[in-house]
């Protein structure tokens, strides 16, 4: 090989290690522009699809994918097993909220404004872009990490939003249900991201804080992680648009 030949390669390969390493830099500093809270029933025959875009959805790093089952499906023959009854009043005041009162299973509810069909990737996409056009949504970056047995949420200063919520929901990263009544009878379906409890951190007043709790408060049967959630209202009544968010991995 000539040398100018050895050069072009050597230039070529270094390109390509520095191709390759800011591909991985973006992807693992990717900001989130979504959160995606799937309202979904293992009694509701309608919601398999939306189940199943959900897991597809969470390949995207920009994307906080949440499975919230309800239960006011229950009557049709199945108690779904995931369910929280908070859920279905989340789902509520979000109605009111938005003013549409509209509230069905599969639904989406992006970023805490908008909302869709769960099953629907491009109205998905599309709440994706109305909830940034709406309001300003997961503008406070929220770190977190996991060191000597705790979970630690930090908050930067800010100016805007002071008094919103800080809540961690630990979350399991598939759970697969074996239906045996109602309008899913017989299917297996698997559930992304299962939100089990909501747990109130603290109230954020806009200076920058840390808050903490033990890994074992957290890590319950199948739990493998966490999502932070800051936003205004409680669990079950928010009263605006998700402000920050993670989803972190806890092994």
């Amino acid at each position: 090989m000539t040398t100018s030949r050895m050069l072009y390669s050597l230039i070529a390969t270094a390109l390509g290690l520095t191709e390759l390493g800011f591909v991985a830099l973006t992807a693992a500093k990717a900001e989130p522009r979504a959160v995606i809270e799937l309202f979904t029933s293992q009694g509701c025959s309608s919601c398999p699809a939306a189940d199943k875009l959900l897991s597809e959805l969470q390949s995207d790093p920009s994307f906080i994918p949440l499975t919230l089952a309800i239960d006011y499906w229950d009557y049709l023959g199945w108690k779904d097993t995931l369910a929280l009854p908070g859920h279905a009043n989340r789902q509520r005041a979000y109605s009111q909220m938005r003013g549409d009162r509209e509230i069905y299973t599969p639904q989406a509810v992006i970023n805490g404004v908008a909302q869709a069909i769960g099953s629907d990737r491009a109205g998905i996409e599309s709440a994706v872009a109305q909830s940034h056009s709406a309001a300003s949504p997961l503008s406070v970056p929220v770190a977190v990490t996991i060191a000597d047995q705790r979970v630690s949420v930090t908050i930067p200063a800010r100016d805007e939003a002071a008094g919103s919520e800080v809540w961690l929901c630990p979350v399991s990263g598939q759970v697969s249900v074996g239906i045996g009544r109602g309008e899913n009878r017989g299917r297996t379906i698997t559930y992304t991201n299962v939100v089990r409890r909501w747990i109130k951190l603290g109230t954020w007043s806009g200076k920058s804080e840390t808050f903490t709790v033990p890994v074992d408060a957290v890590k319950l049967d199948g739990v493998d992680a966490v999502a932070v959630i800051l936003q205004n209202g409680s669990s079950t009544q928010p009263s605006g648009p998700i402000i920050g968010a993670s989803l972190t991995s806890l092994n």
